[in-house]
């Protein structure tokens, strides 16, 4: 896996987040899915988070809105992919701003 991006997906258990989240495993990226801790507590998300779990994926418990769990996930990898709900697309300058605080990850 030398020389693979190490990526972070916010969103990672919706509909296209998940997708993402498989696509990243497939092309043997390390992958991380910043997860609520709300989230695992749902029993329909219970077979989902299994079958990531499984393909080796880690899970950084934290949200969008705590920035301080944010940046720290952020800090963890070089690529983050927001896969976030129609509804919170107004909130990804929260994860910009974060991005920016952590300093590792380039934005274009």
């Amino acid at each position: 896996m030398t020389g693979k991006s190490k990526i972070l997906i916010i969103g990672g258990t919706g509909y296209i987040g998940k997708l993402i989240v498989i696509a990243a495993v497939a092309a043997a990226h390390p992958t991380f899915v910043l997860i609520r801790d709300s989230t695992l507590s749902k029993p329909q998300k219970s077979e989902l988070i299994r079958s990531f779990t499984d393909s080796g994926v880690n899970f950084i418990h934290g949200d969008m809105y705590e920035h301080e769990s944010l940046v720290r996930a952020i800090k963890e990898v070089d690529v983050v992919i927001s896969a976030v709900g129609y509804g919170q697309l107004n909130d990804q300058d929260r994860i910009l701003a974060a991005i920016k605080e952590a300093g590792n990850v380039k934005v274009p």
